[in-house]
């Protein structure tokens, strides 16, 4: 199996800073590929401890984006690089998609930021809607404002499935260079030929069908797979494996759906039980995983009747192990959902290094 383990480069060491970080998936990444991470900042105080957790050479700011002051700028001093995911509920297909969201003037914020700190190098992701999002001029006035700062910008869509992450997750950015422009090429050589299943991905994780488990226990078996090996590397102890416990009859209403399955497979009378199209929706072990979300509960292991633990979640996400999520469950959940999956964002960083020089 063809897995991209990447190694650190021998280069200029760059700094990064992360807005709008959450857990700090996309930092995390980056620091992976041997940049200096800063600063996270986050007014959501429950990611930012797992965002210092785990990044604790960065600093963990709690501030709210959608005004910048002075304050924030004399923090934020000698960056290389500027990464950021602005929410993303503005464009999300789940959402509205109202071009006057007030979510979306975060991106204002951030181009404000680039401008005032001048990086050598911007990276924006976001869902793919953003670039229908008010007949695309959203998109187009993202890229204006980073030419007006005289970056060369270039707008990708990725599926993360096609790098090595267990999950098809597509996602867009704009990645901008000054004096250089990002080559897409870059990318193409860390494309694999065949993607990781779900089952390849977390098969090595306690079962948990009858027990709930706990925050923190111990792996019960080797690792299968070259992808569980990588996640488990530098990690004994298993955290935020804990299983939710559902009533009897939502996991009798599980269990009648086959792997891969959906409301589809239901008996009619319990078909609308839930009113989403993605109710009762499980896991197909033989291929990647669907998007992870924020933890709606309409999404189901591909085996064992329950949803997935925040680590399965993590896993599927690119997480390594030793990556622990803080906070409540449902704010676990919602930091894994929200991520950039780590090794995706290893490879962008990584190409981007060899760009920059």
């Amino acid at each position: 199996m063809n897995i991209n383990v990447l190694p650190k480069l021998n280069t200029k060491q760059y700094s990064a800073i992360d807005l709008f970080c959450g857990a700090g998936g996309l930092a995390l990444g980056f620091k992976q590929a041997g940049i200096c991470i800063n600063a996270g900042i986050d007014n959501d105080p429950e990611s930012l401890v797992t965002f210092k957790n785990n990044i604790p050479e960065a600093e963990a700011i709690n501030f709210d984006l959608s005004s910048v002051t002075d304050s924030i700028i004399s923090k934020l001093k000698n960056v290389d690089i500027m990464l950021g995911g602005p929410p993303c509920q503005g464009f999300s297909i789940a959402g509205k998609r109202q071009a006057n969201d007030p979510r979306n003037t975060l991106v204002q914020s951030y181009l404000k930021l680039v401008h005032e700190l001048s990086p050598s190098a911007v990276i924006i992701e976001n869902v793919p809607n953003i670039l229908s999002m008010d007949n695309g001029k959203f998109a187009s006035n993202i890229v204006h404002g980073l030419e007006q700062l005289n970056f060369n910008v270039e707008t990708i869509k990725l599926n993360s499935a096609d790098f090595g992450v267990p999950q098809n997750r597509r996602r867009v950015f704009f990645i901008a260079l000054k004096n250089k422009s990002f080559d897409l090429r870059a990318l193409e050589k860390y494309k694999i030929v065949t993607p990781i299943t779900t089952m390849e991905a977390i098969s090595d994780l306690p079962f948990l069908d009858d027990i709930l488990g706990l925050e923190e226990s111990s792996y019960l078996m080797e690792p299968k797979t070259a992808y569980q090996t990588m996640m488990r590397e530098n990690s004994s102890i298993l955290y935020n494996h804990h299983a939710v416990d559902h009533k009897p009859k939502t996991k009798k209403i599980i269990a009648m759906v086959p792997d891969g399955g959906n409301y589809k497979n239901l008996p009619l009378e319990y078909q609308s039980t839930r009113k989403v199209n993605i109710a009762w929706t499980r896991m197909n072990s033989k291929k990647p995983c669907f998007t992870i979300d924020a933890g709606h509960n309409h999404h189901f292991h591909y085996s064992a009747n329950r949803v997935p633990t925040v680590r399965e979640c993590a896993r599927i996400q690119s997480f390594p192990d030793s990556f622990v999520f803080k906070g409540k469950r449902t704010s676990q959940y919602r930091q894994v959902g929200n991520a950039v999956p780590p090794l995706l964002a290893k490879i962008i960083a990584t190409s981007l290094i060899k760009i920059l020089g």
